[in-house]
């Protein structure tokens, strides 16, 4: 049995990394860190863990975890990568997103290309979510044909969901390899500073042309399609999958399918999708740790190429024009947008 910690168990996310367990066979959660000792012993004593650090480093010491999810703010995670890879950590589950702008983004990339021994993936975990899974099949195997265009998006900004917008495209498409991105911005209340940090343009689109011809347009933020009238800001996530026989479409409550000219549609509750979405990420992670070629779909290089067509979207909106692949971030992008926006 794996033992699992979380660092960070302030709010909704953490009671969702934690109520995962219940369908996780061989891992089990025992430990849990967070700087505030009132909210680390009402998640403790709500979820019957007994071992509580207000210093995760401590965590790491004393129960040496196997896997440690970390639901921390973007300006702390390389602090966490490298105090995991110094304790011999042997894997970590990061909140989403993985960086903010290309400061960091260039960090965690030069740490990544150290090698270092911890094995880390990305909260994605709608990529794990039973309906999802049965569509990246469909197109996998495919069903629809060769790909012709794919449109993703999500109701909140780039740093809250839209990372999840855009690992939907490499969910559907994971050999492509981004040629350009043409980008757009406007709306700087989501640039205004917060604990959270995580500062993104209200509105953004992006058109990315991968070098297979692939187009794929990416819209997040107040400018994104809506799923229904009645759901949440936060549950407008979709994305539509086209090919020479068909297309997909799935959205956070519903999904249909064009496949030589039978249509099929249906809905589902996102929050049992959600909880079991959660539990097979966990899983996989378990698989990569028994197995070195089990590597995880989420790992970090993939979060890196995705946050790399971020950084080209601000760059691209503030230069006005499009960004050939490869580039390096130029510096200051969050200034950058605030000022210009």
């Amino acid at each position: 049995m794996y033992k699992s910690a979380i660092i960070a168990v302030s709010g909704g996310r953490a009671r969702g990394l934690a109520d995962a367990y219940q369908h996780i066979r061989r891992g089990k959660l025992l430990a849990v860190s967070t700087r505030q000792r009132g909210k680390l012993d009402e998640f403790g004593e709500q979820y019957g863990v007994a071992a509580r650090y207000t210093d995760y480093r401590e965590m790491f010491a004393k129960e040496k975890p196997d896997l440690v999810h970390v639901n921390t703010p973007p300006n702390v995670r390389l602090e966490i990568f490298e105090a995991a890879e110094a304790a011999g950590i042997p894997a970590l589950i990061v909140e989403k997103p993985l960086a903010i702008q290309g400061e960091d983004y260039l960090a965690v990339r030069a740490f990544a290309e150290s090698r270092p021994r911890v094995k880390i993936a990305i909260n994605h975990q709608l990529h794990f979510h039973p309906r999802r899974q049965r569509l990246q099949r469909l197109v996998s195997d495919g069903a629809i044909g060769d790909l012709r265009f794919i449109e993703a998006s999500a109701g909140m900004n780039l740093a809250y969901q839209g990372t999840h917008a855009l690992q939907a495209i490499g969910a559907f498409h994971p050999e492509g390899r981004v040629k350009s991105v043409f980008g757009q911005a406007a709306g700087a209340a989501g640039l205004a500073d917060t604990s959270k940090q995580h500062f993104a343009p209200d509105q953004s689109l992006a058109a990315i042309e991968y070098r297979d011809g692939l187009q794929a347009l990416l819209r997040c933020g107040d400018n994104a399609p809506r799923v229904s009238a009645d759901r949440p800001i936060n549950q407008h996530k979709r994305i539509a999958v086209y090919g020479a026989r068909g297309f997909v479409h799935w959205t956070m409550w519903g999904w249909e399918t064009l496949i030589d000219g039978a249509r099929q549609s249906g809905g589902h509750a996102y929050d049992d999708e959600d909880i079991r979405g959660q539990a097979a990420m966990t899983e996989a992670m378990f698989d990569w740790l028994e197995d070195e070629k089990a590597v995880h779909p989420l790992h970090l290089g993939s979060a890196l190429r995705d946050f790399s067509i971020i950084l080209a979207l601000y760059t691209s909106a503030l230069q006005r024009q499009v960004v050939e692949f490869p580039f390096v971030p130029p510096a200051g992008l969050i200034a950058r947008l605030r000022a210009a926006l």
